[in-house]
């Protein structure tokens, strides 16, 4: 099973950051990924709509490794607010490592952005629409199936 820390950053320039301390702790930069939405992105068919094709993709990925519909949304939105996600894959005590590293630099609440579905405290339900200065205030944490959380973290790890 691989694990993946998940965090979206209001900020590229914090993202990098991010990057730079991951890498100096010994994370390998091959298991990091850092993703913002595209410039310039080429149109690869007549019926393409190059950043509608690139959120579908996202959404999958997201979807592959565990998010819900709900958090691949809410994650595909931040990015197209200009946001950026970093991903770290590797192990437990690595992947922990990163979660904590994306946290101190102000990782988003993604649940927060989202919300609850109503009568299911375990999950989350539809995308809202807020503004940035709300989305970098944001804090508060559950436990989900396939999700690990700590107590006031925005980072989301998923053991796929």
């Amino acid at each position: 099973m691989s694990k993946t820390a998940v965090g979206l950053f209001q900020n590229p320039v914090v993202a990098d950051q991010v990057v730079q301390e991951l890498e100096a702790g010994g994370f390998p930069r091959s298991e990091i990924r850092v993703l913002r939405e595209p410039l310039d992105m080429p149109v690869p068919e007549v019926t393409s709509i190059p950043h509608v094709d690139f959120e579908v993709s996202l959404g999958r990925e997201l979807e592959g490794i565990g998010a819900s519909v709900g958090e691949a949304n809410a994650y595909v939105q931040g990015v197209r607010q200009g946001g950026s996600l970093v991903f770290a894959t590797g192990s437990n005590d690595s992947v922990d490592t990163a979660a904590e590293v994306m946290n101190r630099h102000g990782a988003l609440n993604v649940e927060e952005l989202i919300g609850r579905e109503p009568g299911n405290a375990g999950s989350v339900g539809e995308t809202k629409s807020l503004p940035r200065e709300e989305m970098a205030s944001l804090g508060a944490m559950s436990t989900q199936t396939g999700r690990i959380r700590t107590s006031g973290d925005g980072v989301r790890v998923f053991v796929w």
